[in-house]
């Protein structure tokens, strides 16, 4: 094999957290050359090392300011962006969790990558959702059930 071949691209993976309070969910709407302008949940990369639980609240305090508790893993999924200049494949571990204190109020921290952070009902989400959101709206999926 050649030593200055191209590597393939490889799945990269993310820590997206459903952050409840009351029957409410997080949201930010992303600035992204993928789903630009769509609701998201908070979350990145996990870093080398890293729980994703740590990374969820690591994420979380750098986005929004809030810090967290009562953290869980919900579900994995598997996701292939053809969006963007490159297409990407993501691993994405979705997790749970609530408030470490309940007053307090999310700050918008990355306004370069998000343009604000707000609560909404879990019934009334805004529109349109980033598609990895909408696809598991749409396969029945609900962060306020029991595991």
């Amino acid at each position: 094999m050649e030593q200055n071949a191209a590597k393939p691209p490889a799945p990269r993976v993310a820590v997206v957290l459903f952050l409840l309070k009351d029957e409410s969910v997080l949201l930010g709407r992303r600035r992204s050359s993928v789903g630009d302008s769509t609701f998201a949940l908070p979350g990145g990369h996990l870093e080398f090392g890293e729980s994703f639980e740590a990374c969820a609240a690591r994420e979380v305090k750098e986005e929004t300011g809030l810090d967290i508790d009562n953290i869980e893993v919900l579900k994995v999924t598997n996701d292939l962006f053809h969006e963007g200049a490159e297409p990407s494949h993501y691993i994405m571990i979705l997790l749970r969790a609530v408030l470490a204190n309940p007053n307090q109020l999310p700050e918008n921290l990355e306004p370069d990558k998000c343009d604000g952070w707000d609560w909404y009902e879990w019934d009334s989400l805004p529109r349109p959702l980033f598609w990895p959101l909408e696809k598991l709206l749409q396969d029945g999926f609900h962060p306020f059930l029991i595991v």
